[in-house]
């Protein structure tokens, strides 16, 4: 009886390519679903709770089961953040002359691991920088809330969280611009296979 024994080696780059993913699902909806949650723990005292002692022992020292606590309340937090986004920033963006390419998803199968590297190096920044403009929107709107909706108590803080939320606002405007120039380009549009078309 023989027994045959293989050797498996790791195609290179696989840990690369799931590093890369993973960090793509961070920054697009960890991060953001984390900065909502310090917002709502402006008005919550259990959601504070969950940020400054849910994740503590009696020695202060953070725990594992906290840490995942907390990192899915980031996450559902993330997938709330994001799908405002899809519900309001995608479209001020469509309607404020971004237009969205009708791809030729008949080219898609063969052109996948592209199309998949497009997603991570473009779009994943996107839902970032555009995840985040609501996520600090709902952080302001907890400090407003809090001051009473006094704006004269809007202090160096709210300022520098409204700065940066304009960068983000711009980043988003032109990681989208350029997921759908190079998309349309790694696809073909529909536009394009119609007038190629001979047939009347």
């Amino acid at each position: 009886m023989h027994i045959i024994i293989r050797h498996v080696v790791p195609r290179a780059g696989a840990m690369t390519d799931v590093s890369g993913r993973n960090f793509g699902l961070l920054i697009a909806y960890v991060l953001p679903g984390f900065v909502s949650l310090c917002g709502m723990a402006e008005l919550s005292p259990v959601v504070k709770s969950w940020l400054v002692t849910g994740s503590m022992t009696n020695d202060a020292a953070p725990t594992v089961g906290g840490f995942l606590y907390l990192t899915l309340a980031s996450v559902v937090a993330g997938l709330t953040a994001s799908t405002i986004r899809w519900a309001v920033i995608d479209r001020m963006h469509h309607a404020t002359g971004i237009e969205k390419p009708k791809w030729n998803d008949s080219v898609l199968q063969e052109k996948l691991d592209a199309f998949e590297a497009l997603v991570e190096n473009h779009y994943r920044y996107y839902q970032f920088y555009a995840n985040m403009v609501v996520a600090l929107v709902l952080l302001l709107a907890a400090r407003l809330a809090v001051s009473g909706g006094c704006i004269s108590q809007f202090d160096s803080l709210d300022g520098g969280l409204l700065l940066i939320g304009l960068v983000y606002w711009a980043g988003s405007r032109d990681a989208l611009r350029h997921y759908y120039t190079r998309a349309a380009f790694l696809l073909g549009t529909r536009e394009g296979v119609e007038n190629d078309d001979e047939r009347t």
